[in-house]
């Protein structure tokens, strides 16, 4: 199995979990505590992206590469305002910080791999 089959089944599963967490918190299920609306918001929405770059990724689509950095970007940018936010006094709860992590650094991942792909793709 090649590394972007890897890579999309698990942005998939990622898309997944996400949908769930975010939905629970989301739609009353869960109390999450002091959340971010926008970052709760964004990170729900994002779930659904995470699916379509999976599915992109592990069918080797050229769109795969522009989707990956596109939810980096994305990603990256909430987590800045969010970290403004928290400088400006917001309250926050520590493990939106670990999870903002964790989302801009496996996306990071995505893109790499999505790299790699078009690069073995284009020397065939």
């Amino acid at each position: 199995m090649k590394t972007h089959h890897i890579a999309g089944a698990a942005a998939i599963a990622f898309g997944l979990l996400t949908l769930i967490s975010g939905g629970s918190a989301l739609f009353g299920a869960v109390d999450m505590g002091a959340v971010v609306p926008f970052v709760l918001w964004f990170n729900f929405l994002a779930g659904f992206a995470y699916v379509i770059g999976g599915l992109l990724l592990m069918t080797g689509h050229r769109l795969a590469l522009p989707v990956a950095l596109t939810i980096l970007i994305a990603t990256a940018t909430v987590f800045a305002v969010f970290g403004w936010r928290v400088f400006a006094g917001d309250a926050f709860e520590m493990r939106t910080v670990g999870a903002m992590t964790l989302r801009t650094l496996f996306w990071a991942a995505m893109v790499w791999v999505a790299m790699k792909a078009r690069g073995r793709k284009s020397r065939l």
